[in-house]
């Protein structure tokens, strides 16, 4: 990571950028019990757990907002460059990305209470499962990010391929319940939204991941590997 213990022009640079790192840590960290909070709701079919989710996205709104000002700071007032520089375009983007990621939560979170007024469906929880499977690599994205972990990084960008495969299975599953039971299209719809969010999750950590690699090395990780298939088959949903 960029390495905060070397001298600069002012010790307040230090403090400011310090300061900006917690700041990311702290809304990856929010935006990730977001996702874990939404798949406890779906599967507890748990209404005021999922509004308590949809209530805290604008908590995360306003912490999004802090952190530009933050940047905006240090650009304009502390002139930083080099690592310091990458450090904080870095984080203007990550904050984006977390943004987005407790939308998908909350968007999840919105859908589990229309589901909750139906049967179950069984894709319910693959569905959760999958969602598990994104918090983990969201997860290891931002500890990659506030470490300044290349590596690690690296290990989060190369496993993008996987979330994406198994969304495709599971995309596919969904559908086969649709066309077996119409009585199921209206739940499986709405599963098939939030299935279609949680992958774009994953991609989110994927981004981060290539944000922190960049952060650290001033190099970027191209040919991202892609494994979702679904864009070719009928009747994507897209939020």
């Amino acid at each position: 990571m960029p390495n905060l213990t070397q001298p600069h022009t002012t010790k307040a640079l230090d403090r400011e950028l310090a300061d900006l790192l917690k700041a990311i840590a702290r809304i990856g960290g929010m935006a990730e019990s977001q996702i874990e909070e939404a798949a406890r709701a779906m599967i507890e079919r748990d209404d005021r757990l999922a509004a308590e989710v949809i209530k805290r996205d604008h908590d995360i709104d306003r912490l999004e907002a802090e952190i530009q000002q933050k940047t905006l700071h240090l650009l304009a007032l502390r002139a930083p460059v080099a690592d310091d520089l990458r450090l904080v375009v870095s984080a203007i983007s990550a904050a984006s990305a977390f943004e987005r990621v407790a939308d998908y939560a909350a968007n999840a979170a919105k859908r589990s209470m229309v589901l909750n007024t139906m049967p179950t469906v069984p894709a319910l929880r693959a569905v959760v499962r999958l969602m598990h499977m994104v918090k983990r690599q969201l997860h290891a994205a931002i500890t990659a990010f506030v470490e300044g972990d290349a590596q690690q990084a690296v290990a989060v960008w190369e496993h993008d391929d996987e979330i994406d495969a198994i969304y495709s299975s599971l995309f596919r599953e969904i559908l086969t319940y649709m066309m077996e039971d119409p009585r199921q299209i209206s739940a499986c719809t709405h599963l098939l939204f939030i299935a279609k969010n949680v992958e774009r999750v994953g991609d989110h950590s994927t981004n981060i991941a290539e944000l922190t690699y960049f952060m650290v090395t001033g190099q970027q990780l191209r040919d991202r590997p892609k494994a979702d298939v679904t864009a070719a088959l009928p009747a994507e949903p897209q939020d």
